[in-house]
């Protein structure tokens, strides 16, 4: 996927609605992407991107002709790489203090995270938009120094982006010196259903 200037991202509380937002971003502005579908809640998610302009363009009218029924929304005119990569399934795996972030949508979790990498030398983890056992949430995991990664909880709680709230739903913990096991677990995956099963030595009896 080749990156593109700026991105955005729409969710919306009704399917109808976020099928026909998709048509209405098509048909304004020559974007160079867009991937939506339903997610869990019976909501659905809208993403898009290409130049800034033609990205704000498709926005605009997508917000114009159908704001009753959006939830939240995010418009990062010139997105960081990492989020970028992060937000189509990159992960990957650091050492440090753990930053684990959760917001109520897609759309804030994608400004708390732009925040935290353009303020900070953080590195994102992993991020997950409203997929299957979130509700809609939206997730991201980042590491750095215990001194980067508070910054970060600080910066991410206030969000970028043009034009948009701070993250509805904002929670956050931190990890200053995660356990080996943590490390392992989070580096697997943070979904309980393709979690292995790591055995310890503790006590059975």
């Amino acid at each position: 996927m080749k990156k593109v200037s700026a991105l955005a991202v729409l969710d919306f509380d009704n399917i109808p609605t976020g099928v026909f937002a998709v048509d209405t971003i098509l048909k304004k502005a020559p974007i160079a992407f867009v991937r939506a579908g339903t997610v869990t809640r019976g909501r659905y998610l809208v993403l898009f991107g290409g130049s800034t302009g033609a990205t704000a363009e498709s926005l605009a009218e997508a917000r114009e002709r159908c704001a009753g029924a959006i939830l939240d929304q995010a418009f990062l005119p010139d997105v960081h790489d990492s989020l970028f990569d992060g937000v189509f399934g990159a992960k990957k795996k650091a050492t440090g203090s753990l930053l684990i972030i959760e917001t109520e949508t897609a759309a804030s979790i994608v400004r708390a995270v732009e925040a935290a990498l353009k303020g900070t030398p953080v590195q994102l983890l992993e991020i997950r938009l409203s997929d299957t056992g979130l509700s809609g949430k939206g997730v991201a995991l980042l590491a750095g120094t215990l001194h980067d990664i508070e910054a970060a909880s600080v910066l991410a709680a206030s969000g970028a982006g043009a034009d948009a709230p701070p993250p509805l739903g904002y929670s956050y913990r931190l990890i200053a010196a995660p356990h080996d096991v943590t490390e392992r677990n989070i580096a697997g995956t943070t979904r309980f259903n393709e979690a292995q099963v790591i055995e310890l030595d503790g006590e059975i009896a």
